[in-house]
């Protein structure tokens, strides 16, 4: 059956952009807070070029993907049977991006507890490292994006401003979130035990096990609640302790 001819005079494409655009940006909140915290160790210049670039690749990667979207369905095909199960390209690819990102929220976790962190750094190689591992997990989220929108709606053109709508919001909101763990350095944590909650859900997914993402942003999204709790009353403590200071 032929999609509806495409009209931005018909209410049901603006009912279907808004509804994409809401669904891509939920999405893309993994991806922020991923990045976010990759850059966190560099130097102020190079923190900003880094997110530019890797939000950029974020957006070229998934327009690219939707005018690639009969290849990004066949993902969904399997090609390998193992124990009994059958994996597609997706899944492999999910449980791969799951396992890094297991492995390098546990890093990070390590690094900031038992090394204390390490000094803001702005060697090129390291720049490389970032934009490497930006464009691996780009790619991972890109698909499970561009896989939902599919299954949104039939209009490329839908899809393409969603995304490009999307990107601009995840940017700024990357902005805000960059400053709000260096400002707070024990939300920097909380974050890497969200990148663990999406790395397990990923891995779940990549088995046919599908956690509804409505608990997992649930879960996230309590925690933060309650860590700003922690920091309003930790900042009024240290406004008392000021005021009451000789």
């Amino acid at each position: 059956m032929e999609p509806a001819a495409f009209s931005f005079t018909d209410p049901t494409i603006w009912g279907g952009l808004v509804a994409l655009i809401v669904m891509e940006i939920v999405l893309g909140i993994d991806n922020v807070v991923f990045i976010s915290l990759i850059i966190a160790k560099m130097d102020e210049k190079r923190r900003e070029l880094a997110r530019k670039i890797g939000l950029a690749l974020a957006l070229i990667m998934r327009i690219i993907l939707l005018f690639a979207i009969s290849w990004v369905i066949g993902l969904k095909e399997p090609v390998i049977e193992l124990f009994g199960n059958s994996f597609s390209w997706r899944d492999i690819i999910l449980i791969a991006g799951g396992l890094f990102l297991l492995a390098k929220a546990t890093q990070e976790i390590h690094s900031d507890v038992e090394e204390k962190g390490e000094a803001k750094i702005g060697v090129p190689s390291y720049f490389a490292l970032v934009i490497l591992q930006i464009i691996l997990v780009d790619m991972i989220f890109s698909i499970d994006s561009i896989i939902t929108a599919v299954g949104m709606t039939p209009h490329i053109q839908i899809m393409v401003i969603a995304v490009i709508v999307s990107i601009a919001v995840m940017y700024f909101a990357s902005v805000q979130i960059s400053t709000f763990i260096e400002k707070h350095p024990s939300t920097k944590i909380l974050a890497l035990s969200f990148l663990l909650l999406v790395g397990a859900a990923l891995i779940a997914d990549g088995f046919d096990v599908h956690i509804p993402r409505g608990y997992i942003y649930f879960a996230m999204g309590y925690a933060g609640f309650i860590e700003l709790l922690n920091i309003r009353r930790t900042n009024a403590k240290r406004r008392k302790k000021a005021s009451s200071a000789p």
